[in-house]
């Protein structure tokens, strides 16, 4: 199943509505959909380089709203659908473990999810459950993936198809080591 909703999104980056199914994939993945919206993002920049900054601004907003849904779900629907969703990712038992501390390390989890391969909807739902400030939630969803989308789409932009393999199999792990030395910087400014 989940390699037709791969085709199906890879299908979407080739369609004349392109910017709409991107917008689209944006918003349900920030809240439940399994496929991230890179997928559609990539092809549609290596295509027309000069939408480059459009197209990762379209991923920007539609994942933030998106984002809004996943954080709806956690606050006003997570025993009937925020549950299910992360069950379904493998992540309800660490979760309810994490509840506790979730709010004290929130914009850390914000963050790192909006950057890293980490679901992003994971933290999405969990905001909502825990009750994270909404305005916190909202600016490091916007930071974060705009760090992550504008990134991409310069890299796009400026080297073209010859980058998207390094975007595709490296970037993630990259986005992680550079959160892993900002907190590591952090705490060593804290205790030193």
């Amino acid at each position: 199943m989940l390699k037709s909703l791969y085709d199906w999104t890879m299908g979407l980056a080739r369609h004349h509505h392109a910017l709409w199914g991107l917008a689209a994939v944006s918003f349900v993945e920030s809240s439940f959909f399994p496929i991230p919206p890179d997928v559609i993002m990539i092809p549609m920049i290596v295509a027309r380089p000069d939408r480059a900054f459009l197209i990762a601004f379209v991923a920007l907003v539609s994942s933030v709203l998106g984002g809004l849904f996943g954080y709806a779900i956690g606050a006003f629907a997570y025993e009937t659908i925020g549950q299910p969703i992360l069950a379904a990712l493998g992540k309800a038992d660490a979760m309810e473990a994490f509840s506790d501390r979730f709010n004290d390390v929130g914009f850390w989890a914000v963050l790192t999810a909006g950057v890293t391969p980490f679901p992003y909807k994971v933290i999405t739902i969990m905001s909502g459950w825990t009750a994270m400030p909404l305005g916190t939630f909202i600016a490091t969803s916007i930071l974060a993936r705009g760090l992550r989308f504008f990134i991409v789409a310069g890299l796009l932009w400026r080297f073209g198809a010859p980058i998207r393999e390094f975007i595709e199999k490296r970037l993630g792990l990259m986005f992680t080591l550079f959160v892993v030395l900002l907190l590591g910087g952090f705490m060593a400014i804290k205790f030193l």
